[in-house]
């Protein structure tokens, strides 16, 4: 069985490297992609938690499979709004897009 701190481990270099990905991506598709790499990492530890834990309840994977359904509202709805400041902009560059500057 493999120790709950390897999992933990993991989830934390699969979240930062979300993080890293979405302060830096000047892209606003690469940014979405790496906020779903944070919320699969978020997954990843309530079902490691709900695994390691005494309790037998289902608690981590009901908390994963709401994760995933916020998710993929987001990416829906995201790439949605990429859409149309393509239409309105052309281009998707999050640095070009000036939307709220007077």
């Amino acid at each position: 069985m493999v120790p709950l701190s390897h999992y933990l481990i993991l989830s934390a270099l699969l979240f930062t490297i979300g993080m890293f990905g979405a302060l830096t991506r000047r892209n606003a598709v690469g940014v979405l992609m790496a906020l779903e790499l944070m919320f699969n990492a978020i997954n990843l530890n309530f079902v490691a938690f709900s695994r390691y834990l005494p309790q037998q309840m289902l608690q981590g994977q009901i908390f994963a499979i709401f994760v995933i359904t916020v998710a993929a509202a987001e990416a829906a709805v995201g790439l949605a709004i990429i859409l149309g400041l393509y239409r309105n902009f052309k281009t998707i560059n999050v640095d070009e897009i000036n939307l709220m500057k007077w």
